[in-house]
């Protein structure tokens, strides 16, 4: 994983805190569909209804994918949360937009993925959280596996796990992310959403989050 730039990492975090898109529990902490126990929830999908905060965001995903994939031809994004910053950043950059399902409709065409396939077209994955990497390396396959050319992804947030730096390496793709959670923990402590004592625990969750509480 790569950031954009520090200062930005930063202010994207402190702007997903205000709204609510992250929310720090360590005390009551939330269960995640694999079964860890998580001090943190994040949903970027919130940052949709904050027209400044959105615009930030589109601002910087655009920025990013100028700069680290300006070979671009094509964005494609990730179902369902992934759609919204992808068409953003299509509709800005005047290129086409493509999105891709978890699985296959099951009806119709039963697409994969929904939008113009252009075997050998270059393209940007566009994701809004990134975890273990596993959903998000599954898309990028199923658009290799229709003909695109992957050339990256762009993501809002990651929590920074080490099996997801290993899985991105392992599958060749590189993402880019705007901010992540080394980032945002000293801006929860600075806006006092968490204080010192908190923050250790915070620290140990994301080194090993299958034992963490436990």
């Amino acid at each position: 994983m790569e950031i954009l730039n520090p200062s930005t990492a930063a202010e994207v975090a402190q702007k997903l805190l205000e709204i609510q898109a992250i929310r720090l529990q360590p005390e009551k902490p939330f269960t995640w569909a694999s079964g860890w126990k998580s001090p943190i929830y994040c949903d970027n999908r919130l940052s949709l209804s904050f027209p400044e905060v959105r615009n930030l965001i589109k601002e910087n995903l655009v920025k990013a994918v100028k700069h680290y994939f300006p070979e671009v031809e094509a964005i494609a994004g990730v179902a369902t949360a992934g759609i919204p910053q992808g068409a953003l950043i299509a509709n800005e950059l005047n290129l086409p937009f493509v999105y891709v399902r978890s699985k296959p409709k099951g009806h119709g065409m039963e697409n994969m993925i929904e939008g113009k396939v252009v075997p050998g077209q270059k393209v940007v994955v566009v994701e809004d959280l990134v975890s273990t990497g596993g959903s998000s390396l599954k898309a990028a396959q199923d658009l290799k596996n229709a003909g695109f050319e992957v050339l990256g992804m762009v993501a809002i947030f990651s929590y920074g796990f080490d099996v997801a730096d290993k899985n991105f390496s392992e599958a060749g793709v590189r993402l880019i992310c705007l901010s992540h959670y080394d980032a945002l923990l000293p801006q929860a402590v600075t806006s006092k959403y968490i204080d010192e004592s908190t923050l250790k625990s915070l620290s140990e969750w994301r080194k090993n989050p299958g034992e963490w509480m436990q």
